[in-house]
């Protein structure tokens, strides 16, 4: 959009329903520290990077052009006195991972109140993306060759669905309840080798309190993940469900350190309950609301934003905030579409008139 655009702009009105999240969560994270405050906040960079990725700029470069050519709109509405330089964006970017997580969680929660989507029942997946440039063999890295243009940063990471790939994954929680719009509540980025047995145990902590049912795939089976789902502390139930495809490693029907024998036997208790609801007809029937959410939330997902082929830029801490931007970027286009009296997911047409 030029310039001229106006605050009525759908521009405008996606950033002025991004702010006070971007603040909130940097107000979570905001640490003091020695020197002088800088002069753009932390939140008013994030913000324009939601801007940039809606707008589905991929090179730092082709981003700060579009801003810039939008600057007077962007400064007004951000409250700048002047435009960060092109260098102050590019180093700034990488900074801006940890608030747009926290942002993206606390915009979940800000859609499930506002009634765009209902997370009695979420969904949780890994998906594994290619990174920009050749990928880099074991036997090239074990001979010490490096290939010209290889993301170093990036690893090998392995999936059913996605095969071998060299490159990055992320892990999103979304709601899956039945007749609800399936919206992202959670998200983490990481190498495409990071483990689901410890990337998702951080998450469980932040699961909406209404939920009741949590569907994984058997990646996930783990009695430390269906413990922390289905119990407290104190050992009392929660009123969850972890409903996983159960696994045998090793000959032993149990996962994980299990040093005493009350313990093991309790916990090969609460997974012999775990398999009998997985198996039950309730089980089965909830189960296949992962392969009608998440599974097609990532395919939507990286195709909205051209991540089907590769991620957009090298280096861990860039994907980290352009992934977790790009997910803000689905929230808060289901919230504007939900604002507008919109009962379904088709938000293309928001993204068309940035």
């Amino acid at each position: 959009m030029p310039d001229s655009a106006t605050e009525g702009t759908i521009l405008a009105q996606l950033i002025k329903l991004s702010v006070p999240l971007v603040k909130a969560a940097e107000k979570k994270l905001q640490r003091a520290g020695p020197g002088a405050p800088p002069s753009y906040a932390e939140w008013q960079i994030a913000v324009l990077i939601v801007v940039a990725v809606a707008a589905r700029r991929k090179s730092k470069s082709a981003q700060f052009r579009y801003l810039y050519e939008r600057r007077r709109l962007l400064m007004k509405l951000l409250g700048m006195r002047e435009f960060p330089a092109r260098s102050t964006y590019f180093s700034r970017y990488r900074r801006a991972q940890a608030i747009l997580s926290k942002a993206v969680l606390l915009q979940g929660r800000k859609a499930l109140e506002e009634g765009v989507a209902d997370a009695d029942v979420v969904a949780v997946d890994k998906s594994l993306l290619a990174a920009k440039g050749p990928a880099w063999s074991q036997a090239a890295r074990r001979e010490g060759r490096r290939p010209r243009g290889v993301d170093a940063e990036a690893a090998w990471g392995y999936s059913e669905y996605h095969g071998w790939v060299y490159g990055y994954s992320y892990e999103v929680v979304v709601n899956a309840t039945p007749g609800s719009v399936v919206c992202p509540l959670l998200v983490s980025v990481a190498t495409a080798n990071a483990s689901e047995h410890h990337t998702f145990g951080p998450k469980i902590q932040d699961l909406p309190s209404p939920t009741r049912y949590v569907l994984a795939d058997a990646g996930y089976d783990s009695n430390a993940h269906g413990e922390a789902v289905e119990q407290r502390a104190d050992g009392r139930r929660t009123g969850r469900r972890f409903v996983c495809p159960l696994q045998r490693r090793g000959g032993k029907p149990s996962v994980g350190e299990l040093p005493r024998r009350g313990q093991r036997e309790r916990s090969r208790r609460y997974r012999a309950q775990r398999l009998a609801f997985y198996k039950s007809r309730r089980g089965q029937k909830l189960y296949r609301r992962r392969g009608q959410t998440v599974e097609p939330f990532n395919d939507w997902f990286k195709g909205r934003f051209d991540l089907s082929t590769c991620v957009w830029h090298r280096g861990l801490a860039n994907n980290v905030t352009q992934l977790s931007a790009a997910i803000f970027v689905y929230q808060l286009l289901l919230r504007y579409h939900h604002k507008r009296g919109g009962k379904n997911g088709n938000i293309q047409w928001i993204l068309d008139a940035l």
